[in-house]
């Protein structure tokens, strides 16, 4: 018995090693996980877990580091469809004492905006389906199948409260939403094909690699060594089978494209990697422009406008698009779009996926792009809750 309890010992130790080996190598300018986002880990694994004496200790950070009442509040409210309703009440009550214990001290904490109203006549199960799309970029297409098919009920429930009622709701983010998501599923255990699956769509909406390793390390200092082990596990067999897919898709990719990727772009209208191909200048017959663009992942344009519009052909992959003032679109193979003259806009891949379009310049005697400021992380990844 001694010696099986020191070879657990040592595998332990083993682990603990690789999430702390792996939290330092992560490359300096790489995106890390902010003070915010680590609370909101922190406050989702001491609530799941019903640990309110660490909980409190966490809300007092999370409010010093910049979190917003409406923030935590929305964040502990998520929390139930994942750990149930007693631990979400007693996660709320327990911030309600903080701020009060914060008030009597003179502590004024800012309250935040409140949830946007919903303007979309589409039923709750479409709304629903809709952001479940976004978040798996998997199309909800095809018989039923698995526990939606078992029980069509609890598939409706999923699709029209917590995708509809609860994840479209714009105090936080998807990102932080799935942060918040990981962050139960891990302190929980036990539930391993969920964790995957909302792992996997954390990478889909925008947060990196180097960020959910920092996540388990986050979870370890949380709630303890064997959760962040369990989640390192999953964590590493996602990436893993990843590297294979996109071997084979970019391998794919490359066989499908219409025009060679050209010339690598090394202007400042550009985030990220982008290759141009120029298919066609403008002549005295022809008032357009043309051209082929491929986006690496996470490559977009600079916000910019064109004062005799353009044209979009998207030949592959998948990718944004986004209109000043409007919510960001997905795009995908074999769409158009069609950008109004002088409406400044932006558009490239996705996080996950690279994107080539056909980029048509019309009117061009009008006069050509007139390019902007860049599009911010910040204002990428916000794109993706839309």
């Amino acid at each position: 018995m001694r010696q099986k309890q020191v070879v657990i010992t040592l595998l332990i130790a083993f682990s603990l090693l690789s999430l702390v080996l792996k939290a330092q190598t992560i490359p300096k300018g790489n995106r890390v996980l902010n003070p915010k986002e680590q609370s909101l880990i922190k406050i989702a694994a001491s609530t799941a877990k019903g640990n309110l004496s660490k909980l409190r200790s966490e809300l007092n950070t999370a409010l010093d580091a910049g979190l917003t009442v409406n923030q935590i509040k929305e964040a502990i409210v998520h929390i139930y469809a994942y750990a149930g309703f007693p631990r979400s009440l007693r996660g709320l009550q327990t911030f309600m004492a903080v701020l009060d214990d914060r008030k009597s001290k003179g502590i004024v904490d800012a309250t935040g905006p409140e949830a946007s109203p919903i303007n979309n006549d589409s039923s709750k199960y479409n709304r629903g389906k809709a952001v479940l799309e976004k978040l798996t970029g998997v199309p909800e297409t095809g018989p039923k199948t698995g526990y939606a098919a078992f029980a069509p009920t609890i598939e409706i429930f999923l699709k029209e409260h917590l995708f509809a009622d609860i994840f479209e709701r714009d105090v936080l983010t998807y990102a932080e939403r799935e942060l918040i998501t990981v962050s139960v599923l891990s302190s929980i255990g036990g539930v391993e094909p969920m964790l995957q699956s909302h792992l996997k769509i954390c990478l889909n909406v925008g947060l990196t690699v180097d960020q959910l390793h920092q996540f388990t390390t986050v979870i370890q200092s949380a709630v303890g060594d064997r959760e962040a082990i369990a989640a390192q596990k999953v964590l590493d067999e996602i990436l893993n089978g990843k590297q294979k897919v996109q071997h084979v898709d970019t391998a794919k990719t490359d066989m499908d494209m219409v025009f060679p990727k050209g010339e690598k772009v090394t202007n400042n209208n550009f985030t990220g990697q982008v290759w141009v191909n120029y298919l066609l200048a403008t002549d005295t017959v022809h008032n357009v422009n043309i051209g082929s663009v491929t986006f690496e992942p996470g490559a977009r344009t600079n916000w910019h406008y064109h004062k005799g519009g353009q044209i979009l052909l998207v030949t592959g992959g998948r990718g944004l698009y986004q209109e000043k003032g409007k919510p960001v679109e997905v795009i995908e193979r074999g769409e158009v779009i069609k950008c109004p003259p002088n409406k400044e806009h932006w558009h490239g891949a996705t996080p996950t996926e690279s994107m080539t379009h056909i980029s048509i310049g019309t009117n061009v005697n009008i006069g050509g792009a007139v390019w902007l400021k860049p599009v911010t992380d910040e204002e990428y990844h916000r794109g993706q809750k839309h």
